[in-house]
């Protein structure tokens, strides 16, 4: 009797251990999703850096900036804030300071749309609008991967009916 139990739960953990290394796993991943890689943005436009610490009348002006490193302190008071909906990487980023930090609000699941906007779980942030992509055939699995025309999006994959 003992021996038929072991022979049944030994075939059972093979047969579930196959079944789940033939199951394709969803292509959306957990990661820090708003980092694409990049290490910095580029500004579409160079921003003049607020220069408080300079109180000598020859050197009044203040340096420009065109990249800000992602993550970059940023302070809050719209007067200091080098983040406040500036445009960067072609229009792709749009950056504001949440908290005290340069975020992508256009890809940021933690700010999307606008600071302290979170994306449920199984959502990405796809132009500053949370959307699931495990369904969605505009962005099947990553925000902007979109399916054929007549081929559904099913977790996360094209083509499955």
């Amino acid at each position: 009797m003992a021996s038929n139990t072991l022979n049944l739960i030994a075939i059972l953990s093979l047969t579930i251990s196959i079944l789940l290394s033939s199951y394709p796993q969803p292509a959306f991943s957990i990661q820090m999703e708003d980092f694409d890689g990049e290490e910095e943005y580029v500004l579409d436009h160079p921003v003049i850096i607020p220069n408080l610490r300079s109180r000598s009348r020859f050197l009044k002006t203040s340096p420009t900036k065109d990249k800000i490193r992602k993550g970059a302190d940023c302070d809050p008071h719209p007067s200091l804030n080098i983040c406040k909906g500036i445009s960067a990487n072609n229009g792709t980023s749009l950056l504001y300071c949440c908290k005290t930090h340069c975020r992508n609000v256009l890809s940021d699941r933690n700010n999307c749309g606008k600071c302290g906007n979170r994306c449920k779980f199984g959502q990405r942030c796809c132009g500053g609008v949370c959307t699931n992509v495990a369904n969605n055939v505009n962005h099947c699995g990553k925000c902007g991967n979109q399916c054929s025309s007549g081929v559904q999006c099913d977790n996360g994959f094209c083509g499955y009916a």
